[in-house]
């Protein structure tokens, strides 16, 4: 089976690294600059589970992947606001016979790829990991936390899945077929809407929100708003997974924050749309009102407000 990984970053070049690993066919999609860095030095990943080095890592640019011909797999691990450049960038590389893995967060990407591919090729999939592209391109994994989901949205099986197993068999992560992976993709958003929510709009972990005059009351109502918004949806979380959820939410001391803090923090692009813009719109759509999230939502859209206007 021949793989494609859309970036090499802390996302991508973590799972497209370890799949490379174990001898299977990866080819990295890759921006040229960041093609000759791994061309010099390969694609280094710094792990608790065990380091990694691929040495000559295969890599395509968007310019001369249409000699590449069609991939079998393609992992999309882009961000949200590169969506649309990744899909007109893979285009060569999806083919009648492609299988389409996204593992980006919330759920406007679907729509797009749909859109793009045909919902035939694409699958619902997710990820969990913690993990940094330094400076001088090395991936740095922080927790031993290394998952990644996928499955037929609809919830059965095919041969396209069967494939992908048993690709991943042997894998130094922990791979998972699920066939109820929309409801975990609906879970984790309800999860990352409120770690997002909450610390970025304090600028704060969440044992500094929670030790707060009516932290815990805040994160919980968040958590609560997206709960109902996945319920009106059709998917709200399942009971553990919501009291787990709540748990991790509201513990005291927590040094949890949410990536998009960290981009903030650093004067980055965050994805204010896809994951926060995205899930009031569907709760309009259901007739849910959203009062906390609409006020995380207008603090996120003044934060790129701002950063735009001091790049110009």
């Amino acid at each position: 089976m021949r793989i494609l990984v859309v970036g090499a970053g802390a996302t991508g070049g973590y799972f497209g690294a370890r799949l490379a690993e174990i001898g299977r066919d990866v080819t990295f999609l890759v921006r040229p600059a960041r093609a000759e860095k791994l061309a010099d030095a390969g694609l280094r990943v710094s792990s608790p589970v065990g380091d990694v080095h691929i040495a000559e890592p295969q890599t395509v640019t968007a310019e001369t992947l249409d000699k590449s011909g069609p991939f079998d797999l393609v992992i999309l691990s882009a961000k949200a606001y590169d969506l649309d450049g990744a899909v007109a960038d893979l285009r060569p590389a999806v083919g009648p016979q492609t299988t389409v893995l996204p593992i980006l967060n919330g759920f406007r990407h679907l729509d797009v790829l749909d859109e793009a591919f045909g919902s035939e090729r694409v699958l619902g999939g997710s990820c969990a990991i913690v993990a940094t592209l330094t400076p001088t391109g090395e991936i740095r994994q922080m927790s031993e936390l290394h998952s990644l989901t996928y499955g037929k949205r609809d919830g059965t099986r095919s041969e396209r899945i069967a494939a992908i197993e048993a690709q991943m068999e042997g894998v130094r992560f922990q791979p998972r077929s699920s066939d109820k992976v929309l409801l975990e993709m609906w879970e984790k958003w309800v999860f990352l809407a409120t770690l997002a929510g909450s610390t970025t709009l304090m600028r704060a972990t969440i044992g500094d929100v929670v030790a707060a005059p009516g932290g815990p009351t805040f994160v919980e109502g968040l958590l609560d708003e997206c709960q109902t918004i996945a319920l009106a949806s059709g998917y709200g979380s399942r009971e553990k997974v919501l009291a787990g959820a709540r748990k991790t939410l509201t513990a005291e001391r927590s040094p949890m924050t949410a990536s998009m803090l960290r981009d903030i923090e650093a004067g980055a692009r965050i994805e204010a749309d896809h994951i926060i813009g995205d899930l009031i719109a569907r709760g309009q759509k259901a007739g849910v009102e959203t009062p906390i999230l609409d006020r995380v939502f207008t603090h996120l859209k003044a934060y790129e407000n701002r950063r735009n206007r001091d790049a110009a």
